[in-house]
Order: structure tokens, then C-alpha cells, then sequence
């Protein structure tokens, strides 16, 4: 992909691959805000502004190596959609959110907001991690809490901001596991990286399936949710087991399963439902 990294900026000049709506809007991601002017993202304790330009998407930002890696510039997308298009069920899908990019996200960060995430709405999810941030932090886009900060959280704090049950999952989780931890899993193997992360408190098969996908970057991973379920049981042949549903999917598109599966949630979730 065509781009240019500058001191305080990145330009994007492929708009074809690189499109922020889709790529902030596609459920992958909860640390972005939509502006005027475009989006601004603020990941971990890292901040950018995304503007729209005549010729190219400028990236404002301090720290512009950050954001290269973040949002996977040096990754190929038309080759990925390519491959993908011949696959009926995708071509529309693929058209619809052209632009998407998968994040590399935060371990942690990732681990917390999914967990949050459960039978919840992108909207209030928003909402309650930018209360966790606040609580730490006067600044005006906090940085995500610290590990210690969290650990340091009572259930009762939890519930005050809004987790409702899931609170317990997160006093819990945050004694089961550290970033530290987090980060010596990377050497597994995805099947017994998703049976250690299943076996945390508040962790069931799709929030493992997003920290695989949007965390350690697992691409052989396909997150089964209500879109999904609705998207596999009109085009192939009705399941009720969502793991069955993952399991054939991810049989079926291999490596490329986190791909195919952010274009046909987005097209579920967006276009679909109109």
C-alpha cells in the first residue's frame, strides 16, 4: 500500500485500503471518537488524529511508528481481497467495507475491553471504558489504565461504572493473569492459546476469539456472534452450535478466517440491517 511516513504524520494515499470508518467501525476496535474533521483514535496511552485529504488519509501524530504497526500499513490488503473474492458469500461484503484494516491492538487493552464487550453494544461499551480511563486520568483522551490501576479495583468500582455482572469476571481476571503473562502466551500455538485465555474468568470462545484476532494478530480465527450466526444460517446449512459454526468457517477460509470474518460482520452489522 501507498503511503508516507513523516515526523508528526502519516499519509495514506490508497484510500482503496485504507478507509477509517470502516476500519474504526467494524467492532474490532473501542478507543476512537468521530469528529468533525474525521476520527481521532487514542490506544493504550498513544493518540492520533485522522483527517481526510484531496489526494491521500493524513494520520497526525507524535508518534508515527506507533501507528505504522497499529494499523497494519505494511500489509497488503488486495492481494488478501483478492483471495477472499472468490468466495460468493464475500464479494459483496469485501465491496461494502473495501477499506477495513485489522488493528494490532494492545494485549491487555484488548483482554479488558472484550471482556467488557459481552452481550453488550459497541455504544455502551465506549461509554464504560471511557469511564474506567477517567478514573485514572484528568487529561481529556486518557490513556488506558495501567495493570497495577486496575488490580487496585474493587468489584464495587466496577459496578459503579457500569460492568454489571461482568464485574466480578474483571476483579477475577485481573488475579488469573499481567500483561506480563499475556505476552509469554505468543509463543503458543492458536488452539492451546484459546484453551488458556477460555479458562480466564469472563472469557468465553468469541471474547477469546477477538484478544486472538485483534490482540495476537491470530488470523486463523473466526469470532462467532449474533451477526455471524444469522450470516451462516442463511448461506450454509443451519446450525444452532456456534462452535460448529467457528470450527467450519475457520476449516473453510484457514488463515484468512479474521479477514473474511471482519468484512462479513461489518456488512451484517452496517449494511444489512438498514
Amino acid at each position: 500500500m501507498l503511503y508516507k511516513k513523516f515526523k508528526d504524520k502519516i499519509e495514506v494515499y490508497d484510500k482503496s485500503q485504507f478507509e477509517p470508518q470502516h476500519i474504526l467501525e467494524c467492532g474490532q476496535v473501542f478507543c476512537f471518537e468521530k469528529t468533525d474533521r474525521g476520527y481521532v483514535v487514542f490506544p493504550s496511552e498513544n493518540f492520533a488524529e485522522i483527517t481526510e485529504k484531496d489526494d491521500c488519509y493524513q494520520i497526525s501524530t507524535s508518534n508515527p511508528d506507533f501507528f505504522e504497526t497499529y494499523f497494519d500499513l505494511k500489509t497488503d490488503y488486495t492481494a488478501i481481497k483478492d483471495r477472499l473474492s472468490s468466495t460468493k458469500i464475500l464479494k459483496e461484503p469485501i465491496k461494502f467495507g473495501y477499506g477495513i484494516r485489522i488493528l494490532k491492538q494492545d494485549l491487555f487493552e484488548t483482554l479488558i475491553s472484550f471482556i467488557i464487550s459481552a452481550n453488550n453494544n459497541i455504544g455502551r461499551i465506549k461509554l464504560i471504558l471511557g469511564r474506567l480511563r477517567k478514573h485514572f486520568s484528568s487529561s481529556v483522551l486518557p490513556p488506558f489504565p495501567t495493570f497495577k490501576q486496575l488490580s487496585s479495583c474493587s468489584v464495587d468500582f466496577f459496578k459503579s461504572i457500569g460492568c454489571g455482572y461482568r464485574s466480578q469476571y474483571l476483579y477475577n481476571v485481573l488475579r488469573q493473569t499481567s500483561p506480563q503473562q499475556l505476552e509469554q502466551w505468543q509463543r503458543l500455538d492458536t488452539d492451546q492459546l484459546r484453551k488458556n485465555l477460555i479458562a480466564l474468568s469472563g472469557v468465553g470462545p468469541k471474547v477469546a476469539d477477538c484478544v486472538l484476532l485483534f490482540g495476537y494478530g491470530r488470523k486463523d480465527v473466526f469470532p462467532v456472534d449474533t451477526w455471524i450466526n444469522q450470516m451462516y444460517n442463511k448461506f450454509y446449512s443451519p446450525l444452532s452450535s456456534r462452535e460448529k459454526i467457528r470450527n467450519n468457517l475457520v476449516s473453510q477460509f484457514g488463515s484468512f478466517s479474521g479477514y473474511a470474518q471482519q468484512y462479513l460482520f461489518y456488512y451484517q452489522r452496517s449494511f444489512l440491517k438498514q
